[in-house]
């Protein structure tokens, strides 16, 4: 039986600190609101549930792929990151919203979670660490699968009402705004190649 306090420990730890999905959420909120940025959350919060679903059920062949795989989805995602860090630092505070709509759909969050090697390194690890080692059953499977996505949506939507919720503030100072979560996600994509 895995240690419950480590796990969960581990899983609000990870969901909750900044990353790609929590950074977007609070950039989208910021600028075109909760309501409209509810369904990127939605895309991830599917997605986040299909990686950990996949996770899980392909623990063994992904620990013995990682040494090849791993690397490639470091540089992909990385790549990814940066893309979207520069698109967000090169956003005009006076442009219209339709680019940021298009980035903030359902499909972008979903898509973006097969990318995310924060995700997938998570969910090797919480699944090879506090997960298969003890349980084989595929509904528990599914209920672990569904708990690490609950966390990551009460973790997109804090970011995101945080992001609603100073939006006036944080629309007056947009392009330093925008420069710190540029830099945040350049963060995440250096510090995801440097591991």
């Amino acid at each position: 039986m895995p240690n419950f306090i480590a796990f969960l420990s581990y899983a609000l730890i990870n969901t909750f600190t900044p990353g790609p999905n929590n950074i977007l959420s609070m950039t989208f909120a910021t600028n075109m609101g909760f309501k409209k940025t509810f369904r990127f959350i939605l895309g991830v919060a599917i997605g986040f549930t299909v990686v950990m679903m996949l996770c899980n059920y392909f623990n063994l062949f992904l620990f013995y792929a990682v040494p090849l795989a791993g690397e490639i989805m470091k540089i992909f995602g990385a790549i990814y990151i940066i893309y979207l860090a520069v698109k967000i630092l090169k956003s005009n505070p006076d442009e219209n919203n339709s680019i940021m709509e298009k980035s903030s759909s359902f499909a972008a969050g979903l898509l973006l979670q097969f990318f995310n090697p924060k995700v997938i390194l998570y969910g090797i690890t919480v699944t090879s660490s506090f997960i298969t080692p003890y349980y084989k059953s595929s509904l528990v499977i599914i209920m672990f699968s569904l708990f690490l996505a609950f966390l990551s949506f009460l973790s997109t939507c804090s970011w995101a009402l945080f992001g609603a919720a100073f939006q006036r503030f944080l629309k007056r100072y947009k392009n330093a705004f925008n420069a710190l979560m540029a830099l945040l996600l350049l963060y995440s994509a250096f510090s995801i190649l440097a591991s």
